[in-house]
């Protein structure tokens, strides 16, 4: 029985890390080992970020309302608003209401004039 030999096998797995690490500086975009290594941390990162990205937006979400509410009413905070908003029965997650601050915000005054007048 003949021997195998691996060279295609190892050529195409070479291939896929070179090309995953297409863009990197220097050898880390050529030399296998390097490459390989570069691309196992950029992995990391990205898994690592996918979990990030979701604390990251809500966070500006939340500073975006803080603002709009301000504006709306000097006296008035981030978290009272949220509080005059559920005794208001006002199912609004923090995206839309983010994006109703920045598009729309006639209609955010009046959602927050709605939680005001839930919280008096």
């Amino acid at each position: 029985m003949s021997r195998v030999k691996s060279g295609v096998v190892t050529h195409a797995r070479h291939r896929k890390v070179i090309k995953a690490a297409k863009g990197y500086y220097a050898a880390r975009s050529t030399n296998f080992r390097t490459a390989t290594q570069a691309v196992d941390k950029a992995n990391q990162y990205a898994t690592r970020d996918r979990k990030t990205r979701k604390r990251t937006f809500r966070a500006l979400w939340i500073q975006r309302i803080n603002a709009a509410v301000r504006l709306f009413d000097a006296e008035m905070t981030y978290s009272r608003f949220i509080n005059g908003l559920a005794l208001a029965g006002i199912e609004v997650d923090r995206k839309v209401l983010a994006d109703l601050a920045v598009r729309e915000p006639e209609a955010f005054n009046a959602i927050a004039a709605q939680a005001k007048k839930a919280l008096v």
